[in-house]
C-alpha cells in the first residue's frame, strides 16, 4: 500500500466535536476547582489557554490545507499572548516583552526565512502570514518607543532579522507578494 488510508470526514468531525466538548468540560471543572480551592490565584486560566491552543493546533493540523507558514503565524500569536498573560498574572516584571517575545519572534522569522528559501515558488500561499509576523516583529519598535519594553540586544536582533527576512522575501517573491496583497485586500 503506497498511500495511507483516508479518514472519512464524518469521523473527523465527530472526533473534533468530542475533543472540543471534552476540553470545554475539563475547563469548567478546572474553573470550579480553582474557585473553590484558591480563588485569588487564577492557575486555571493557564490551563484553559493551553486547552484553546491545543484545540486550535489539532483543528489546524487535521485540515487538508497544509500551510506551514500559517501554522507558524498562529502559533506565534498564541504563544505571544500566552507569554504576556503569564507575565501579567505573576506581577509583570517585563520579561515577556524584553526577553521571551523577541526570542519567539526571532525563531518565527527564522522559520519563515527557511520556508521562503525552500518554497519560494509557492510564496502566494504564505505571503500574508509572512507579513503578519513582520508586523508583529516591528511592533517591538512601538513598544520600546512607548516605554513598555527596553531597547535591549534581543529586541534589536529581532527587528534586524525581521527586516532582513522581509527583504529576502520581497527580492525572491515580489510578484507573488504583490498579487496576493491585491487579492486579499481588493486593491
Amino acid at each position: 500500500m503506497i498511500y495511507p488510508k483516508k479518514i472519512k470526514s464524518k469521523k473527523i468531525n465527530a472526533f473534533l466535536k468530542i475533543f472540543t466538548y471534552s476540553l470545554i468540560l475539563l475547563s469548567i471543572i478546572l474553573l470550579v476547582i480553582n474557585k473553590l480551592t484558591t480563588p485569588n490565584v487564577y492557575w486555571s486560566a493557564l490551563c484553559i489557554f493551553g486547552f484553546i491552543y491545543i484545540d486550535l493546533t489539532v483543528r489546524y493540523s487535521i485540515t487538508k490545507t497544509r500551510n506551514i507558514a500559517g501554522h507558524v503565524m498562529i502559533q506565534t500569536i498564541f504563544l505571544a499572548a500566552l507569554l504576556i498573560f503569564i507575565d501579567y498574572r505573576i506581577g509583570y516584571s517585563g520579561w515577556s516583552l524584553n526577553i521571551a517575545l523577541p526570542i519567539l519572534l526571532i525563531i518565527s522569522n527564522i522559520a519563515m526565512f527557511v520556508i521562503t528559501i525552500v518554497g519560494y515558488k509557492h510564496y502566494e500561499k504564505y505571503a500574508i502570514s509572512q507579513l503578519i509576523i513582520v508586523l508583529l516583529s516591528l511592533s517591538m519598535i512601538y513598544l520600546v518607543y512607548k516605554g513598555y519594553a527596553n531597547a535591549n540586544v534581543l529586541i534589536n536582533i529581532s527587528v534586524i532579522i525581521s527586516i532582513f527576512n522581509f527583504q529576502v522575501s520581497l527580492i525572491l517573491c515580489h510578484r507573488e507578494f504583490k498579487e496576493e496583497i491585491i487579492k486579499k485586500f481588493n486593491i
